[in-house]
């Protein structure tokens, strides 16, 4: 499997989106936007930039500069950004206490992995689900 980086998207204080990596020891690389499409694209920059320094310095580039990142949300800014998602009707289609979830978008209490994996569980069925939809 290619080294890659994963990259957190979160909203920022002063309304930009920001990308920045959770793994790529020896590397701290940020993108930032009005979008999270100006954010990523502002990400790969500073990969291309880092990638083109290396390769002069050192003649080669670290595969981890060379693969396309995988982008993650924090469950707040993926509420932010998809904001037609009703958290509460989400909650309900997920099996988790509304209070909860409105509590988990708003960054208010832990939430587990296992609890993480479930809800990210629910939108890629979600996300199949509306891939499979046919209107008449």
């Amino acid at each position: 499997m290619d080294e890659r980086f994963i990259v957190l998207i979160e909203k920022d204080a002063d309304g930009t989106y920001i990308a920045y990596n959770q793994n790529g020891d020896g590397y701290a690389l940020i993108g930032r936007g009005e979008t999270v499409a100006e954010a990523k694209e502002d990400f790969a920059n500073s990969m291309s930039e880092v990638a083109e320094s290396e390769k002069e310095r050192k003649g080669s580039v670290a595969e981890i500069l060379t693969t396309e990142p995988e982008y993650r949300f924090s469950l707040p800014s993926l509420f932010e950004y998809y904001s037609m998602l009703n958290v509460s009707a989400f909650a309900r289609f997920v099996g988790i206490n509304e209070t909860l979830m409105r509590q988990y978008k708003k960054g208010d209490t832990y939430i587990s992995d296992k609890q993480l994996s479930r809800i990210e569980n629910a939108l890629h069925k979600l996300g199949k689900e509306f891939s499979d939809l046919r209107l008449v």
